[in-house]
This record gives structure tokens, sequence and C-alpha cells, in this order.
């Protein structure tokens, strides 16, 4: 791999690094992100670019969707590059070569390289942050799909109706993409909180719901319940869809080794392959597997 400056970039701050390998990755600081004037963002990128090496090809991890046919990125979070051909108008203004990917791909693209998905062929990687996302690796090669989202398990009206044991009423809940009843709705961190609301009127930061549940809390234990039944159903179907042999979960309920051992066992009952082996897994790129992702996409493509 030859030396690559990649960015993480999301709606408050912009990571850097100088990568020469999937495991040699340099951080180089982190500034906030410009939201509004596209001209300023992309000399945050150039200021810290420029620095590290003068000539080195940029490769972006970024929260939002990008068209593999136009190189449309749809990012409501930063609305300077909402609409934009993000690569080719980077690349016009910072004078080099620069790679954009969705940071979910990267994710994924991360761990099927040097991380839980080492040496698979079908990986699927399952983000469970504050929403719910995914992206799909089938060879070494990210797949893009019309629009660019391949992948994107969260969204789209599957969530149930009914969770748990006893079986209890989950509102279909109205979602950030325009539809009702996603996944992302009641997946992530917000989904375990909007849950714990539901079913006990009480407000708690998931963090707080994760932290009682392993402690032995009952009204947490139901909340977790609930929440693995409901994205059980739908992770297995995306598993039995694409024939992923394993799923790493990265975001911040994917710290919880025991929420993932126990979405693991939900999803093993609900697929068609049989196997005692975990399938969905904590990922290992633990340290900014954004700009790990993007430097191996941006080393495939040079």
């Amino acid at each position: 791999m030859t030396t690559i400056i990649c960015f993480d970039i999301g709606g408050s701050a912009i990571k850097g690094a100088l990568a020469t390998s999937p495991q040699a990755i340099t951080p180089l600081g982190r500034v906030p992100t410009p939201l509004d004037d596209f001209a300023v963002f992309a000399e945050a990128l150039r200021g810290v670019a420029d620095e590290a090496d003068p000539v080195a090809p940029i490769a972006i991890s970024i929260t939002g969707v990008v068209d593999p046919r136009t190189g449309r990125i749809k990012c409501a979070n930063i609305p300077c590059i909402d609409g934009r051909t993000l690569a080719a108008d980077l690349a016009d203004l910072l004078g080099r070569p620069v790679h954009v990917a969705n940071d979910a791909d990267c994710f994924a693209l991360a761990e099927a390289v040097a991380g839980a998905g080492r040496g698979e062929n079908i990986v699927f990687g399952a983000i469970l942050g504050t929403g719910v996302g995914g992206g799909l690796v089938i060879d070494g090669r990210i797949v893009n799909g019309a629009g660019g989202f391949a992948g994107e398990w969260g969204h789209g009206p599957v969530a149930a109706t009914h969770a748990g044991t006893p079986p209890v009423a989950i509102p279909l809940f109205p979602c950030g993409c325009g539809q009702v009843g996603c996944v992302d709705t009641v997946g992530g961190a917000r989904g375990v909180e909007r849950l714990h609301q539901h079913l006990h009127g009480v407000a708690l930061p998931s963090t707080a719901i994760v932290a009682a549940w392993e402690a032995g809390d009952a009204a947490a234990a139901r909340t977790i319940e609930c929440c693995i039944d409901l994205l059980a159903g739908p992770l297995a179907l995306v598993l039995n869809v694409v024939g992923a042999d394993i799923v790493p979960v990265g975001g911040g309920l994917s710290r919880s080794t025991r929420f993932i051992a126990a979405l693991d066992a939900a999803v093993r009952k609900r697929i068609l392959r049989q196997t005692e082996a975990p399938i969905v897994v904590q990922g290992l790129c633990t340290v900014e597997p954004g700009l790990i992702g993007a430097a191996i996409l941006a080393g495939a493509q040079a």
C-alpha cells in the first residue's frame, strides 16, 4: 500500500491519519467539521493533508450514502456537502486523488480485511451505534448497489409490532429517514432508550440501561430482551439473503460482550444455516475502523 491520507468525518469532527498499511495508521489529530461552507470544509482537509504529505491520495470514511453511479453524496448531517459529487469536487480543489465511502462500508471493509472477518468470503458488518447501519463485503470488495444503499438494514418498515416473552406491543416509531417502523428506531442506542421509555416510562441513557441489565435489573432486562428480539429477525433475514459467513458488530452497543452474545444466539435460532459457532461477533478493529477501511479502499483503487 502506498501512503494514504485518511479521514473519518462525522457531523462534529474530522479525524485524520496517515496510513502505510491497514496495520500502520498514524493519527493526525482532529478538527471540527465545517457544516455550512464547502470551501471551508475543503480547507480543513487541506490543512491536515498538506502538513502530512503534499501528494498522497486522500481516502474518506463519512456519514451519509454515496451513489456509486453518480458519485453524489446524501448527507443530512453536513449540509455543505449534501448533494455534491464529493470525491470529484474535493479532487479538483485539493489537487490530488480523493476516494469517498460510507462509514459503515469502511467499517465492514476493515473487519473483512484486518478484523473479525479476515479469511471469510462474505462479511456483513453491522453497526449498532446511535442508530443501525451496515455494509456488505464479498471477496474483499464493498458491495455498493444502485444508489449506494447496499447493507443499510436499519431502514425500511420491517420492525415487529410485538416483542419479548410474554409479547408486548411495540409502536411503529417514525424514523428520521421519513418512514415508519424502521429497525433503526428500536435497535441502536436511541432505540434502546426509546424502548425503555415506552416499556417503563423512564428516560435513561442507553449506557445506563445496558449497565443495569448486566447488573441484574429486571426492567432493563425486559428492555434488552425486546431490543434483541426486534433486531434478531431482520438481521437473520439479511444473513439468509446474503449468505454472510460472519457478522462483525461495531458501535456503542457492541462494547457489551453479553449483548452481542445474546444477539448472536437469537440470530442463530432464526437462520437456515445450522452452526454452533458464533456468527454475530464483536468487531476487532476497535481503534478507528473507519480510517482503516478508508485506507484499504484507497489502496485497492490506487
